[in-house]
């Protein structure tokens, strides 16, 4: 291999691995700018606009966060009559199902076998008849608004789903996985505004997510992340999904850099399987604008981008002998970065905190979960049952 060749292999590693990052939202941002000036039609929201909703929370052996979840789903404001409240218990064994049946104004549904959470949204669907289905999770607390928030946006008949953001509520003791999810999540909600402003966010979270009844499909009962092939089969049929931050679930981060790295690696696996079902979108032709957000905000991370990472230091050390300064410059700095990484290793293992350190060993251990969810796909050793993460 000559030099140019490690040269331009070198280059393109960190561009892509730039881009996947920072470069991709340095370019949306300029985009929604362009998009502002020249194209801004808003449909405006309506008071009068009130469809008919269905509150779903999908349940796993809740008994201890299930009674907050109920006060909280009895709290949101919305007209009466117009809203229905749905808890799906399927599986559960630590009584979840005997506190929910204290409570009139919610439906339960409950069966023994435990088939994973795709198959008992599935099941819950089929109890649903209202215009707009919400999702939410049985750990997450919402605003009294939150409902209202995500359907004034159903009044433009382009609008198929609803995306709320999800919030990590994180205190000054938290950990590595803590503060690392945080500022994550942060920035991941950043790109999500931008996102649905262009067009569409390309996959919801679980945590909370709207959608119009009649678009639902059964999702596969296998599907390791439901909730995102659920959303972006509504982009694929050519609807937006809109991202609504003012209406937002919050939890507590993962209690342990363990509990979330596990969470991680099943969200890898699951990225790796959601590739595959969804190579049409892969394809421009029909709709290029969610091809190129899909690619760039998703594909990239899920995929190449942790092997340009290793791959890009042993080249950057061959690229030495050049005796460029700009070549000595990024190894050094790939270097302190790892150097940064392994020190917020040794912090979290001795419960000291850190977070400036934090970070890269945050940035690591994502990609770590992505090397790691591609060998558990393929091995096929990803159960898709719901495996609840340990939570501060």
């Amino acid at each position: 291999m000559t030099n140019q060749t490690i040269e331009t292999i070198f280059i393109a590693c960190l561009f892509i691995a730039f881009y996947a990052y920072l470069g991709y939202g340095v370019f949306l941002y300029l985009l929604i700018r362009l998009k502002r000036i020249f194209f801004n039609p808003k449909y405006p929201f309506d008071e009068n606009f009130i469809p008919t909703v269905t509150f779903v929370v999908p349940c796993f052996n809740e008994q201890d966060t299930v009674a907050d979840k109920i006060k909280n789903c009895l709290a949101l404001d919305y007209p009466s009559g117009k809203l229905e409240i749905l808890f799906i218990t399927d599986g559960s064994t630590d009584g979840t199902p005997e506190i929910i049946s204290k409570y009139p104004n919610i439906k339960l549904l409950h069966e023994s076998p435990r088939k994973g959470k795709a198959s008992a949204e599935n099941r819950a669907m089929g109890f649903v008849n209202t215009d707009i289905t919400i999702f939410s999770d049985a750990n997450t607390s919402l605003p009294s608004n939150a409902v209202k928030l995500l359907v004034r946006h159903y009044i433009d008949p382009k609008v198929g789903g609803v995306s709320g953001e999800k919030r990590v509520l994180s205190k000054v003791e938290d950990s590595a996985a803590g503060a690392g999810e945080g500022i994550y999540w942060k920035y991941e909600s950043l790109l999500k505004k931008w996102d649905s402003e262009l067009w569409s966010i390309v996959g919801a979270a679980g945590e909370l997510f709207s959608f119009r009844t009649k678009l639902f499909q059964p999702i596969e009962v296998d599907s390791i992340l439901d909730d995102f092939m659920l959303s972006m089969r509504i982009a694929q049929k050519g609807f937006r999904v809109l991202y609504e931050p003012d209406a937002y679930a919050a939890e507590t981060a993962s209690a342990s850099v363990k509990e979330e790295l596990k969470r991680k690696v099943r969200i890898c696996a699951g990225g790796w399987q959601s590739i595959l079902w969804l190579l049409p979108i892969l394809l421009p032709f029909k709709n290029p604008t969610l091809t190129f957000q899909y690619i760039s905000h998703r594909v990239l991370r899920w995929t190449i981008v942790p092997f340009l990472l290793i791959l890009a230091l042993p080249l950057n050390f061959l690229l030495l002998e050049y005796h460029a300064p700009l070549y000595q410059i990024l190894f050094i700095g790939q270097l302190l970065f790892y150097v940064l990484a392994l020190i917020g290793w040794f912090l979290e293992t001795k419960k000291i905190k850190d977070k400036i350190v934090f970070v890269p060993y945050y940035f690591c251990l994502m990609n770590y979960a992505v090397l790691a969810g591609a060998l558990r796909f393929l091995r096929k050793k990803q159960s898709s049952a719901w495996e609840r993460s340990k939570r501060a």
